[in-house]
């Protein structure tokens, strides 16, 4: 396998790609929270210099229409607006001079700002 680990979303049967060092990222979180019940959710939302941008939370709660993803006790919840956009995406925590962040690495993306934080479809 690669460098990451692939999880089949429960609803509708896509892909979404979460690396082992997103994995090991949510998991330590997690844990430092003290709340097993904490997932991440990752979402899309209008803005940025792309026109979308990606975001991170973490949430206690899931909505009947949420998907969600889980392996190794950690789950990754997408709201259904933004699943179509990151259907076939990758999730990765990446530790670099500009800091330490989640990121997306979108097939659906047609152009990504500099930073990687927004896109256009």
């Amino acid at each position: 396998m690669s460098s990451g680990v692939q999880f089949q979303d429960i609803g509708s049967n896509q892909l979404l790609h979460v690396t082992s060092n997103a994995v090991a990222k949510v998991r330590e979180l997690v844990d430092d929270e003290g709340n097993d019940d904490l997932k991440l959710r990752v979402y899309v939302t209008g803005g940025g210099c792309s026109g979308f941008q990606y975001g991170f939370t973490f949430d206690e709660k899931t909505a009947d229409d949420d998907s969600l993803v889980e392996v190794d006790g950690v789950t990754v919840v997408v709201d259904a607006l933004s699943y179509p956009f990151l259907s076939g995406a990758t999730v990765d925590y990446e530790h670099g001079l500009s800091g330490s962040r989640f990121t997306v690495t979108n097939p659906n993306a047609s152009s990504t700002c500099g930073c990687g934080a927004s896109f256009s479809i």
